[in-house]
């Protein structure tokens, strides 16, 4: 019988570009809000999100998590106020229930499939956790808050390619560049 060779229990992975991008976009997104006096919490996970594992990569998850974002609060704020203050016998969870429809629905119209988790979690997160006085404000914020993250680090991750995302452009460029090469000849 072969003897098989055990994985070890901890491995340690090699500190890559990826992960220092991931920690200076973060970093950079929390230097600036504190500058302005703001909540770094949902920019820096914006940022984490906008990073991804290449530049393609992350601007698919940070474009999931903005649109997400953007959908889930868009419909969170006219349903916090039906919930909250409607005048309207209705129970609070048709309400509920008609909101996350919206959520899910919008989001599959536009093919955002991979905004409906984030969408979902930002429109539960408003509706039962933020205060009756800020609902509108918390909600934009949270929006911006996530948009600047994202655009952040797909800034750094653009600024400086992997070498791999690096090879890509270099071979488009070569590409680009026999293409004019033989148009004009």
């Amino acid at each position: 019988m072969e003897k098989r060779h055990k994985e070890p229990f901890i491995h340690f992975p090699k500190i890559g570009g990826r992960m220092v991008k991931t920690i200076i976009s973060a970093t950079l997104v929390a230097v600036i809000y504190q500058l302005i006096g703001r909540n770094a919490c949902f920019a820096c996970i914006g940022a984490v999100y906008g990073m991804g594992n290449v530049f393609r990569g992350g601007r698919q998850s940070g474009g999931n998590r903005f649109i997400g974002t953007l959908i889930g609060g868009i419909f969170a704020i006219p349903f916090y106020w039906l919930i909250h203050f409607a005048p309207w016998p209705v129970p609070d969870w048709m309400y509920l229930c008609i909101g996350l429809f919206l959520v899910l629905y919008v989001s599959a119209m536009f093919g955002a499939h991979g905004a409906i988790q984030p969408g979902t979690v930002v429109f539960f997160v408003v509706i039962y956790t933020v205060a009756q006085s800020r609902f509108v404000a918390y909600t934009l914020a949270r929006i911006l808050d996530t948009g600047v993250g994202v655009l952040v680090s797909l800034l750094i991750s653009k600024l400086f390619p992997s070498p791999k995302e690096q090879d890509l452009l270099d071979d488009k460029a070569e590409e680009a560049v026999a293409e004019a090469e033989a148009i004009a000849s």
